[in-house]
């Protein structure tokens, strides 16, 4: 086989193979293998009909066609391979020559990924959430520990989020009440949204005992277009009353002796937490960052692939929950429109990052070792459940090895961009990096001595 290419405009190149006659006539001979079982012949078992007799029958065009049709794709994938085109879309093909006989040529013409170059990527600055585990959120935790053990005490005040409200509540839709929101006595948290109907909370908030509400809201059924009338008695207020936080409490309702050790644990346990979730928005911030920086419209054959690769993820995902992209659409309240639109937004951005990426790989001589291709191999195992050889030997055999080793290349680049840039938080102040850096969690000695 002999091919070239050409570039064109538009993003695109072709790309002239011509098949020596004599290479791609065991294709022929296929051709007429796969007829024979298809024609019937009178005197021939299905498939034992000679190709001469079936050529007079149905003349050589005939299995040249069906030839051209099969073998067509791996000449034009091996034409790909050879000049390394980095095809991103189907290809239109041409047959200049050979249906009938003599060498076989075609033309295919396909677009291709643009190589572009970014400007200020080593000066990028992005904005992440401070690590630090702020006075709020150290509260907070210590509140969900103690929060089981609260007593309620009723008050002479307004309703507020976290009360409990003990209510008469009845429903109708027209005419007809509603047994599953029409009861008496109930115990609602204000601000739960334990029904799942909003206006139930907000007619709540501010209300005092002996009060009475009537509203209507919208059916938590979107197919239901009526609205639901409520008439809500407000009988008592009441307030969870947290007990003390002392050490005596976190001995008799933690793992830990003290208060102190407690505190010491969660600046740990939940500071890793946070530093972690950090540094991941730092990728992603970088990430973001760096699209900003691509000045071209990305091409539609883009867009379009990592669409269909988000929207393939999130299925799975959902499958995994036992859910439907349309059931989830349905409780999401989303439009199938707002959807695409999201999924667009999204992929347009990622294949942004992806250019800008591929661009510094080039610039920066980037370069996946064999010892990368390893690790990712032996990370690919654990998650499939394979042996690492298998996977590679199952990679190579498609030809996917420069496509991994280009994927590595790519992560190397974020990775080693994200290291680079300036981090800041919400209020422009620095972030050292040594600060996202986890803490490694010691163990206590009766954990080492179970292990043991």
């Amino acid at each position: 086989m002999k091919s070239s290419v050409t570039e064109l405009e538009d993003n695109k190149v072709k790309l002239n193979v011509e098949i020596d006659a004599a290479d791609f006539e065991p294709h022929v001979d296929e051709a007429f293998k796969r007829l024979a079982k298809e024609v019937r012949l009178p005197g021939f078992r299905p498939g034992k009909a000679p190709r001469k007799l079936l050529e007079a029958r149905l003349g050589v065009g005939y299995a040249r066609e069906d030839a051209l049709r099969e073998a067509l794709p791996d000449y034009y994938a091996d034409a790909i391979a050879e000049h390394e085109v980095d095809a991103i879309a189907p290809p239109e093909i041409d047959i200049t020559g050979g249906q009938e006989e003599g060498n076989i040529t075609f033309d295919a013409v396909v677009e291709v990924r643009p190589q572009i170059t970014v400007a200020g990527y080593n000066s990028l600055r992005v904005e992440v959430p401070n690590p630090a585990l702020s006075d709020e959120e150290i509260q907070d935790q210590i509140d969900r520990v103690r929060m089981p053990h609260a007593e309620l005490s009723e008050v002479d005040r307004a309703a507020a989020d976290d009360d409990h409200v003990v209510m008469d509540i009845t429903s109708k839709l027209g005419e007809e009440e509603l047994p599953g929101l029409t009861t008496t006595d109930y115990d609602y948290v204000v601000g739960s949204n334990a029904v799942g109907i909003d206006a139930i909370d907000e007619n709540l908030r501010g209300a005092k005992a002996g009060d009475t509400k009537e509203f209507t809201a919208e059916h938590p059924d979107p197919d239901e277009e009526n609205e639901i009338s409520f008439v809500i008695e407000v009988k008592t207020v009441k307030e969870s009353v947290l007990p003390e936080f002392t050490d005596e409490f976190v001995s008799e309702n933690t793992d830990f002796a003290t208060v102190e050790d407690f505190r010491a644990d969660l600046d740990v346990q939940m500071g890793n937490v946070k530093r972690e979730q950090v540094g991941m928005a730092v990728n992603d911030k970088t990430a973001e960052a760096l699209a900003q920086l691509v000045e071209i419209e990305v091409p539609e054959a883009l867009v379009q692939t990592e669409m269909q690769n988000r929207i393939q993820d999130l299925s799975m995902r959902l499958q995994g929950q036992g859910l439907s992209l349309e059931q989830y659409l349905g409780f999401s309240g989303m439009s199938p429109e707002d959807f695409t639109e999201q999924i667009r937004e999204g992929a347009e951005q990622a294949a942004k990052c992806d250019l800008a990426l591929r661009a510094i790989v080039e610039a920066e001589k980037i370069e996946a070792t064999d010892a990368d291709l390893d690790e990712e191999f032996e990370r690919l195992a654990v998650a499939f459940g394979q042996d690492s050889s298998l996977i590679r030997g199952q990679l190579e055999s498609a030809g996917q090895l420069k496509a991994v080793r280009s994927d590595l290349e790519i992560r190397k680049a974020l990775d080693t961009l994200a290291e680079t840039v300036e981090i800041v938080d919400e209020d422009g102040n620095p972030i050292d990096r040594a600060d996202l850096e986890l803490i490694e969690v010691e163990e206590s000695a009766d954990e080492v001595s179970e292990e043991e």
